[in-house]
């Protein structure tokens, strides 16, 4: 993993927008509509290199493949895993609890929220056997797509370093619903053992493995509303355990993990703070941690991070952008935040991200396209000012 030696790098969360026509297939094939299959993957591949050469023009250090093959962050594994198929809509596997905890405080605050859309384009995903991993055509795809792009890029603007996006098992577990097993940790441990598969063919290809882990943040007002903050970090740590079996055979130098409290525009109120959570999470494999730093719900936890105890070969790569709302951020702000963690853990173990994703889930854009590319074209400029500071 490269790190900033003598400057801030700059990355982000890894989901972007989506082009209208893939969009397009991508709610087709999700359903199991008729589409033309060839045309989803000729589009995909096409809109990969789009997508490459938009992030190193925007001046993205370690860039993604948007994840614009997948539905969703967590949908997609319907397509690669055995026991794994879709539900019918409203009949669940979209996280329990009734809905994140802010939501039903401040119901009213659901159509500011983005709330009831984007999800509702794609069908439940439902657990119905024995999980295991089965068609690995999607992911080999996807691996191909970003490496070709990364070759077609000019030398001149060609990326430092790329990641694929994977979901944790723990992750899976939250969002898909279980009519098979009966047993949740016998579920997560087959989902670990199946994801093995996909986290290891990522870091092989020679590309970092993003973990997406909202399991450690999200969940808690999700779906574990009622349990106290303990019994919720007992869980938090087992499913950290879980993740560490799955990437035992990875080094931690080529994984990053992203922890966050939902991608949507709602109150927050009820977010577990990361002064909680950061033990679970400095336990973790991966050795880059990404997590939400920008949005007023969370833009004060850089104290909370200089209070905590941070493993020494762990990087930070804050979300200096708020990926919820339309505003830019300036550049100077952009090297204030930047500057706060600096200050934590030095210079070279800092890298400039995003809060989340800006294409978490197909159909739920929160943010318009072109603002978008501004942000992560502000996130370059504030990157260079920060480090004109801290190398100078």
């Amino acid at each position: 993993m490269e790190i900033s030696r003598d400057r801030i790098l700059t990355t982000h969360v890894g989901s972007l927008p989506r082009p209208a026509d893939l969009f397009e297939l991508l709610i087709a094939e999700d359903a199991g509509d008729d589409h033309d299959a060839a045309k989803l993957i000729e589009t995909a591949h096409r809109a990969v290199g789009e997508v490459v050469r938009r992030q190193a023009d925007a001046g993205v250090d370690i860039v993604s493949d948007g994840e614009l093959s997948k539905s969703s962050y967590t949908h997609y594994v319907k397509h690669r895993l055995n026991g794994i198929g879709s539900g019918k809509r409203g009949g669940g596997g979209d996280g329990g609890g009734g809905g994140p905890r802010d939501m039903r405080d401040h119901p009213d605050a659901a159509p500011h929220a983005g709330r009831g859309t984007g999800r509702d384009l794609l069908t439940p995903v439902v657990c119905d056997g024995r999980v295991s991993y089965g068609d690995t055509g999607p992911l080999e795809r996807d691996i191909d797509n970003l490496r070709a792009a990364l070759a077609e890029a000019a030398p001149d603007t060609r990326p430092v370093e790329a990641f694929i996006n994977a979901a944790s098992p723990a992750t899976l577990a939250h969002f898909i619903r279980d009519d098979h097993y009966g047993d949740h940790d016998r579920f997560l441990a087959d989902l670990a053992d199946a994801m093995r598969t996909e986290y290891e063919a990522i870091a092989d290809a020679g590309l970092l493995v993003q973990i997406d882990a909202p399991d450690l943040a999200m969940v808690r007002h999700m779906s574990y509303q009622d349990l106290s903050d303990e019994e919720f970090l007992r869980i938090a740590e087992r499913n950290v355990e879980a993740l560490n079996h799955a990437t035992a055979n990875i080094p931690p130098d080529a994984m990053r993990m992203h922890i966050c409290w939902g991608n949507y525009p709602g109150p927050h109120t009820h977010d577990i703070p990361v002064s909680r959570v950061i033990p679970a999470i400095m336990k973790a494999r991966p050795q880059a941690v990404l997590f939400e730093a920008a949005n007023p719900a969370h833009a004060h936890e850089h104290e909370d991070w200089a209070a905590a105890r941070i493993a020494d070969d762990k990087i930070l790569i804050p979300g200096v952008i708020d990926t919820t709302t339309n505003l830019v951020e300036h550049p100077r702000l952009i090297a204030q935040r930047i500057g706060q963690f600096a200050e934590i853990v030095g210079r070279e173990r800092v890298i400039a991200g995003t809060d989340c994703g800006f294409g978490t889930v197909a159909g739920r854009d929160v943010v318009a396209h072109s603002v978008v590319w501004k942000k992560l074209a502000n996130l370059g400029e504030g990157a260079a000012l920060a480090s004109k500071n801290l190398w100078n």
